[in-house]
């Protein structure tokens, strides 16, 4: 389980386990994580964590272009820069080089009506503290 904390409000998150056990074992060796998290440029109703030239260590594991509201992917780059994706509506993934997949690892434990309301702050007061950490 993640506690994922978005501009101070704290979320659980179930980690994809059985479905991206790699992909898990990474963001593991990663947390705790501490960054930004910013309204998506191509992908829709979506915020993004950028990460740069951040190598993850796994490749296409549990990939998706179509993730629904709330299921966290890691795109691991190769085309475009790393990033942690987090749609909070209708979303397909993508930069500006076209549609990318990533890996879906963890799903936010988050209501509609909290989804949106994270799209609304990202969107209109701007980047968020962002942060994951692993709970028992």
């Amino acid at each position: 389980m993640l506690e994922i904390t978005i501009g101070g409000k704290k979320f659980k998150a179930t980690l994809e386990e059985a479905n991206a056990p790699q992909t898990v074992a990474a963001i593991r060796k990663m947390l705790p994580f501490k960054s930004k998290l910013i309204q998506a440029r191509w992908s829709g109703q979506a915020a993004w964590v950028p990460m740069g030239d951040f190598e993850v260590g796994v490749g296409y594991e549990n990939q998706t272009s179509h993730p629904f509201p709330g299921e966290i992917l890691i795109y691991t780059g190769d085309v475009s820069e790393t990033e942690i994706l987090l749609p909070y509506g209708r979303c397909t993934f993508a930069a500006d080089m076209g549609q990318l997949a990533g890996n879906h690892f963890a799903t936010l434990e988050a209501s509609r009506e909290e989804l949106k309301e994270i799209g609304e702050t990202v969107l209109w007061r701007g980047a968020q503290d962002f942060i994951m950490e692993e709970i028992a």
